[in-house]
């Protein structure tokens, strides 16, 4: 009898983790680069300011990105950490009251009741803690808290990000820094968009103007703040 043949799937879902951190890294690194610059510029900053602030910003946000996702996983890890050990100490304790829980979650699903009690017994003789982390938590490895990549990957594409209107501002004439770092900006952020949308399989349109949207309104602001200043300080 020949062997049964498994169809591949691929599944978006494991790339929740990585995904989400690069898309707001590179998200925010171009959006307060950008507004920063916007900011100063409008302010009628000399070009080795702008560039100057806009370094900084880039520094400064590329740690701060890093510091702040590695606390924030960090804590969904300490959370999933004690979740694992309360379930393996309530298997070590009372394996049958745990066993009807689990199959109390199959009939839930629609399972009759002698099926769901005998899927429950197969299941927690091959991985107890895996099936009730599973099927009771909802905690899959795919979706795992993961600090340090999560932490890398912000500062990395905050950096990244953060990057590319500073190289505008850099490399653009100083009477057109705003125009140019603006329009250049909103450019960026809409291939981000549509590329986060893409590899996470979501709405490109939709992703793309959101992003555009929310950068264009931050730079403006910016935009404003700098007029204000420097016609104050003039």
């Amino acid at each position: 009898m020949a062997p049964r043949s498994v169809h591949p799937e691929r599944h978006l879902v494991s790339r929740i983790g990585w995904l989400r951190a690069a898309v707001l890294g590179a998200n925010d690194g171009i959006v307060s680069t950008a507004s920063l610059i916007v900011g100063v510029a409008s302010a009628q900053a000399a070009p080795r300011e702008i560039l100057l602030a806009g370094t900084a910003g880039l520094v400064a946000g590329a740690m701060s990105m890093a510091a702040g996702e590695y606390v924030s996983v960090s804590s969904q890890s300490d959370t999933e950490r004690a979740d694992t050990e309360r379930e393996r100490r309530e298997l070590a304790e009372q394996p049958e009251e745990e066993a009807r829980e689990l199959a109390g979650i199959y009939e839930a699903r629609g399972l009759e009741p002698t099926l769901a009690a005998e899927v429950a017994r197969q299941l927690m003789a091959r991985d107890a803690l895996g099936a009730h982390l599973r099927d009771e938590l909802g905690m899959i490895e795919e979706t795992a808290a993961r600090p340090i990549q999560a932490a890398l990957t912000s500062a990395a594409t905050f950096s990244f990000g953060a990057a590319l209107p500073l190289a505008v501002a850099a490399l653009a004439p100083a009477a057109l820094t705003v125009p140019a770092v603006s329009a250049a900006s909103l450019l960026f952020l809409a291939l981000l968009g549509a590329l986060g949308a893409r590899t996470g399989g979501a709405n490109v349109l939709k992703a793309t103007a959101r992003v555009a949207f929310w950068g264009a309104l931050a730079m403006a602001a910016t935009a404003l703040i700098g007029t204000l200043f420097g016609t104050r300080a003039g």
